[in-house]
């Protein structure tokens, strides 16, 4: 028996398009079915569940008569936006009938990097919860501006465990565990137990499986699991028709042991959920001081930017040799960088404004890589 899975009172519960969805695309009732069933016993249970569902895309593919995944954004944002009213309302029946309420939140990497949307995010959660609903997240895949890719939605449940104070996170695969070997490989066997990254010395893991309706693969998965554990939230990792046994403490799949402390969520996102728009050079000096004193990045410390970078973008901080020691929201356009070089506060605020004596970025908008 797993004590850690037993006692979790907050779970986050992610599945892939693969566990949902028929190999022509298009929801599988009888998949859908069962996974509310096995969520539908763990309120029961007293516990409280998140559902990270991915599906939205592969859900709106036989209705718009394509028969696989397409490449194109625009075709994506189409079948995304198709297929995430089925899937939320397959949801919403088979809750009903058991009396449970589910609210859809769909996310952009905005909604939890800019503090203001934060705020907001963790807030609609917190509620949603207060009031007994079954909250079903996904990404907002309809008006992604990049690909529609976050790690299958697998780093996107990590993120979203630690944004909802989550105490455990079970990721729903087509696998049933982690093997140290593909598991169709003679001889390969299954990690019951994952206590610390040298457990994982050795491991060879597949690609996104071949049905061709999702993205994602046991890489990602394993990202999101030591985003997870590292913030301190044990994993479970388990195919979708073992999700009921591994949600009662039984020895099934792979368990992820919490290695870790809860960190800054709004960091946590921005360390894992954003790409960034440029990059600032730094001298020597500004390395040390956001690195050992955990100060903010002042004009006097920054030798150079690149990159077509807005004011609030994500940007990589490098240091002299080239490695990127932090990732930060810049408080300026990349175009203003020049004429800040080098140059104090009290010099920026005389001759340009007292607009510019402020950070190039912030400590409370920066994490360390």
């Amino acid at each position: 028996m797993r004590q850690s899975v037993v006692d979790a009172r907050r779970i986050v519960v992610k599945v892939g398009s693969s566990s949902l969805t028929t190999a022509k695309g298009g929801i599988d009732p009888d998949r859908v079915s069962a996974l509310v069933d096995v969520l539908a016993d763990a309120r029961k249970r007293g516990a409280e569940v998140v559902l990270v569902s991915s599906g939205a895309i592969a859900a709106g593919l036989a209705p718009l008569g394509l028969k696989k995944r397409p490449t194109a954004l625009a075709a994506q944002q189409a079948a995304a936006s198709v297929g995430q009213g089925l899937l939320v309302h397959r949801y919403t029946e088979e809750l009903a009938r058991h009396g449970l309420t589910a609210g859809q939140v769909l996310l952009t990497v905005d909604d939890v990097t800019r503090r203001s949307h934060y705020r907001n995010a963790l807030a609609t959660f917190a509620k949603l919860l207060e009031l007994g609903v079954l909250p079903i997240v996904n990404e907002n895949d309809t008006v992604a501006t990049s690909e529609i890719r976050f790690g299958d939605n697998d780093r996107l449940a990590a993120l979203v465990a630690h944004l909802v104070h989550a105490d455990l996170l079970v990721l729903l695969s087509d696998v049933d565990g982690l093997y140290d070997a593909p598991p169709a490989t003679p001889g390969a066997q299954r990690l019951a137990e994952v206590t610390s990254v040298e457990d994982l010395a050795g491991v060879q893991v597949g690609k996104a499986g071949a049905a061709g309706v999702g993205t994602g693969g046991m890489v990602t998965k394993l990202e999101a699991a030591r985003i997870a554990v590292e913030a301190g939230i044990p994993v479970v990792l388990t195919s979708a028709d073992r999700a009921g046994a591994a949600l009662t403490g039984a020895d099934t799949g792979t368990l992820f042991h919490a290695t870790g402390r809860r960190q800054r969520t709004r960091l946590l996102w921005l360390a894992h959920a954003t790409e960034p728009a440029g990059s600032i050079a730094l001298d020597a000096g500004a390395v040390r001081a956001l690195t050992q004193r955990g100060a903010s990045l002042l004009a006097a410390g920054v030798t150079g930017a690149a990159g077509g970078f807005h004011a609030g973008d994500p940007v990589d901080l490098v240091g002299p040799d080239g490695a990127v020691v932090a990732r930060g929201l810049v408080a300026y356009d990349a175009d203003e960088i020049p004429q800040l070089v080098g140059r104090s506060s009290k010099e920026l605020e005389a001759d340009l404004g007292p607009g510019y004596g402020r950070e190039v970025v912030h400590r409370d908008d920066l994490v360390l890589l």
